[in-house]
């Protein structure tokens, strides 16, 4: 058995053992009886002086984490640079979110936490943005722990308005405004949504048009379904945009111009003196949102603006004096591809702050729950509710999620780093599939757990200093912006599709789909007949068989989901095809991106150094697997990948893993580093002993 895995009391049976054992039902009925033969102990009963204390559930095999280690193997590199943030906002109590504040009490506290952060704090991420993407995401992510409106307010500041002008300009627009984007003397937002396009970003409707005699492009909103929507940093504290629009060249025949596709303009909304709103542009505010007031969503309507002609950002198309369109991509699709693909960084930075928040979530609720007493035998002390099984399925497996989408967007941020700086096609091909998966992936399952902890923490949950509100409602927008999830899992499942295709034309293919060279063959083949029944411990946590497993199913649903658009395109067409295996391909898509997070969490098991941290990695990762496996354990049933009795064990498994990792609860949500200022929540804080004293003051006693 590998030395990173828990020692039981009673040896099981190996897979190979089994295959060949005479006598299977007595194997079978140890197996399950030693999941039983770990009964929790009573808790010790309150000590003299009633302090509250952290109770710890006695088990066989607990293990001896050291967290500092598996704290420094988790926040790699750049911890040092999100304990500058978190050391400076601690030294400055002035700028901590208070509990309760109005829309534009919020607004203002944003942009002055950005400041002070930048001026006097000397944090300057945005030079990260293009050159060290891993130590940018790293400091946005420590914003957006601190508020999540601060972290958006900073992502809109430098990856959107900022990276915009990096990526899609060229060496003069760098010049121009890299300092006073930087500065926040530029502050600026990104105009790209519209009332009526949001997603289809290739259908937006706001125009761009040369002017000839003057050497200016004029922007223009043709209709009220063009006005630029939900644009951050707009209402309030925007002086420039970078608006996107289709670019249109006036021509010599009767059509009068040519549209050259979506191209991106910088394009200034106010005044750098006054602040006053500049002719030509109307400015309205969003108003009060679900979440996110302190960042100032604006409305924008261009009436005849004109811009120079060096506002265009042209890296991947340029307008001469005379009116002529060149560029080194010879199409219209080709450009928006371009253009798009270098904006992808920001669903990499929504699924890694995404993380960010869950960390926060799920550590108050464990804290809590370990805290919390409740109930117990009779006559006896009462126990914590994380003893409870019912507790532990609640929260284990989202513990052990949150582990496997820490690495998954960890590896996902470094992807990122390398494609921008080789410009590899494969990789940028890669990161973009990946970035769409693990962003609608990661922020869907974040915004349901952020309600689980909630409800987990009972009637405190509800309460607002505790954070569950507010941290539900900032982050529920992450499922919408950048693009919305279902739309997103949908380029996912296009992408499993051509891959499909090419593996049978013999085509190349991307780094994120080489596990289907094997599927594709391998995989499809009949489950045997053998090892659908072996249920030992050892094979059910041996991550060959869990990694089997996961890629198994994504292998049969892309065959499926390919027969049956082929079946339905000769009747419905492309489309109706599409629309009517539409939740097939999304459930497609998630499972593809699943069997991606196991395998990066896979991989982080092995290469972590320090054997007690490598011992609770691989015991979460089981956990990760099992619950995934158990939670569509019908699939596999369907086609007898697994047989009834292995089903069963990986539920009795799945159970007993839970409360594995509940013995080492604390020491797994300590690893996560996050000081109790940041974590705020007085039932969330490592210090239990002032919880209650400190939530008595809050309301006045």
């Amino acid at each position: 058995m590998d030395p990173s895995r828990l020692q039981s009391h009673v040896s099981h049976p190996t897979a190979e053992n089994e295959q060949d054992n005479n006598h299977p039902l007595i194997n079978r009925r140890i197996q399950r009886l030693t999941l039983h033969l770990n009964p929790t102990e009573a808790p010790p009963p309150p000590s003299s002086n009633q302090q509250l204390q952290l109770l710890t559930c006695a088990a066989r095999g607990k293990l001896n984490v050291s967290t500092p280690h598996l704290s420094m193997y988790m926040r790699g590199k750049y911890r040092n640079e999100q304990q500058k943030v978190y050391d400076f906002f601690e030294s400055r109590p002035d700028l901590q979110t208070p509990v309760e504040i109005s829309k534009d009490e919020h607004r203002e506290l944003c942009m002055r936490q950005l400041l002070a952060m930048v001026r006097e704090g000397g944090i300057r991420p945005f030079k990260y943005v293009v050159e060290e993407p891993g130590r940018y995401f790293a400091i946005a992510e420590a914003a957006g722990i601190l508020d999540v409106s601060f972290g958006v307010k900073l992502g809109v500041q430098y990856s959107l308005w900022g990276g915009s002008v990096l990526n899609l300009g060229t060496k003069k627009h760098r010049d121009k405004y890299f300092n006073g984007i930087d500065s926040v003397e530029y502050p600026g937002c990104f105009a790209m949504t519209e009332l009526h396009h949001g997603s289809n970003v290739q259908g937006l409707e706001t125009v761009a048009t040369f002017d000839l005699l003057t050497d200016e492009f004029v922007i223009d909103t043709p209709h009220d379904g063009a006005i630029k929507w939900w644009i951050g940093n707009a209402a309030v504290h925007g002086k420039f945009a970078t608006v996107f629009a289709k670019l249109m060249l006036p021509t010599h025949d009767t059509k009068g111009v040519t549209d050259m596709g979506v191209h991106a303009f910088i394009v200034p909304i106010r005044d750098m003196t006054t602040h006053e709103t500049l002719p030509g542009v109307e400015i309205q505010d969003c108003g009060h949102k679900v979440g996110l007031n302190g960042v100032d969503n604006g409305a924008l309507r261009f009436r005849s603006v004109r811009i120079p002609r060096n506002n265009l950002l042209n890296r991947f198309g340029d307008v001469s004096r005379d009116g002529k369109y060149t560029s080194s991509l010879p199409t219209i699709s080709k450009r928006f591809a371009a253009t798009l693909g270098e904006l992808v960084g920001g669903r990499v930075g929504l699924a890694y702050s995404s993380v960010g928040i869950l960390k926060i979530a799920v550590t108050i609720a464990i804290r809590y729950a370990l805290l919390r007493q409740q109930f117990g035998p009779p006559k006896q002390a009462e126990i914590s509710i994380l003893d409870y099984q019912s507790h532990q399925h609640k929260l284990m497996p989202m513990l052990a999620s949150t582990y496997a989408f820490h690495f998954a967007t960890t590896n996902l941020v470094a992807k990122y780093s390398e494609m921008k700086k080789t410009q590899d096609e494969e990789l940028v091909a890669d990161v973009h599939a990946l970035s769409a998966g693990l962003k609608a992936y990661v922020t869907t399952y974040t915004a349901k757990s952020l309600s689980t902890c909630r409800e987990a923490c009972g009637g405190h949950g509800y309460a607002a200093v505790n954070r569950f509100g507010s941290l539900r409602n900032d982050h529920d927008i992450f499922q919408t912006f950048e693009g919305d999830n279902t739309v997103l899992l949908q380029q996912v499942a296009a992408d499993l599709l051509k891959q499909y295709q090419k593996k049978f034309q013999g085509g190349t293919l991307a780094v994120t789909w080489n596990y289907l060279r094997e599927s594709m063959s391998t995989y499809m083949s009949q489950p045997n007949p053998v090892t659908s029944r072996w249920e030992g411990e050892d094979h059910l946590r041996d991550s060959t068989f869990q990694l089997d497993a996961f890629r198994y199913r994504t292998s049969r649903l892309l065959h499926s989901a390919a027969m049956r658009l082929q079946k339905h395109t000769k009747t419905l067409g492309s489309f109706g095809a599409w629309n009517r295996c539409l939740n097939h391909l999304l459930t497609l898509a998630e499972s593809h991106i699943e069997s991606v997070i196991l395998e990066t969490f896979i991989k982080a098991v092995k290469n972590c150094p320090d054997p007690s941290s490598r011992a609770a990695l691989k015991l979460v990762c089981d956990l990760y697997a099992m619950d995934r496996i158990w939670n569509d354990i019908g699939t596999y049933r369907n086609v007898d990948y697994v047989a009834p009795n292995k089903a069963k064990a990986i539920h009795k498994l799945t159970e007993y893993l839970s409360f594995q990792v509940r013995n080492v609860a604390r020491e797994l949500v300590d690893a996560f580093d996050i000081p109790d200022f940041v974590i705020r929540a007085p039932i969330g804080k490592q210090t239990p002993v002032e919880v209650y004293s400190e939530y008595r003051q809050h309301i006045g006693f």
